[in-house]
């Protein structure tokens, strides 16, 4: 029987999502978890590879279960042969024989964070990016503007994306305060390599006057990897939801 499992983790421990032989991933653990409830080895599929250090307040994967347990336990079950690794199921539901987790989404939504002091991080610490200066916000808003749309996105797009075309939707691209903390919302039905975090770099560097929104969109027409701002690190990044055709 195929489960959808919602996931929320703590990337900083880990390789990212797809299990690697340089240390331990999350895809990894979610089997070995598996396995040690069932007996048997499955494979976790996820809705996105997110890299080393990257959080999930939302992952969605998907696994063939064979085990007497009723649906809405599997999550419980899974979560005490989880520990004490910081990885815990939210929910898990019977789903249809050949639902994909990463095929069948239509839309992601990631939410990079940053804390904009010069005192370090303490309470937050690998869970945002401390930017030691000031940030215009408006500057931020009107160069994440520029980013909406469909576009080539190769100047955002890592050197080792797999993806078949550079060309994207973005759907979504917005620049709020919350607290003390910035907040940079992405939504898309999918995303390159690396595209989030470096749209944040290049809108940070927005933020610190470095860049104007029409150098923004000048690095975006360009289709050059070295117009792009630095690729922020992963920490302040979380991938918040997926969503699926009802």
């Amino acid at each position: 029987m195929r489960f959808k499992l919602t996931l929320e983790y703590d990337g900083g421990p880990f390789m990212g999502w797809q299990r690697v032989s340089a240390g331990p991933s999350i895809q990894q653990t979610l089997e070995a978890a598996v396995e040690s409830l069932t007996g048997v080895h499955a494979d976790v599929t996820g809705a996105g590879r997110t890299d080393a250090g990257v959080h999930a307040l939302g992952q969605v994967a998907h696994v063939d279960l064979d085990a007497d347990i009723p649906a809405s336990r599997i999550g419980e079950a899974l979560n005490a042969h989880l520990r004490p690794h910081p990885i815990a199921v939210l929910s898990s539901e019977i789903a249809a024989p050949d639902f994909h987790a990463r095929f069948d989404a239509i839309a992601r939504v990631y939410c990079y964070r940053i804390l904009p002091r010069r005192a370090p991080a303490t309470l937050t610490r690998g869970q945002v990016w401390r930017v030691p200066g000031k940030l215009d916000l408006a500057a931020m808003q009107l160069g994440a503007e520029r980013l909406v749309g469909r576009h080539d996105f190769t100047t955002f797009r890592d050197s080792h994306c797999q993806a078949k075309s550079p060309i994207k939707t973005l759907d979504r691209c917005e620049v709020i305060a919350n607290g003390a903390e910035i907040e940079i919302w992405c939504g898309a039905r999918s995303f390159l390599h690396r595209q989030v975090r470096s749209m944040a770099g290049t809108l940070i560097e927005a933020g610190l006057g470095k860049m104007s929104a029409d150098e923004v969109s000048a690095a975006l027409d360009a289709k050059d990897r070295a117009r792009c701002g630095p690729v922020a690190p992963p920490e302040g990044l979380y991938l918040v939801s997926v969503s699926y055709p009802k």
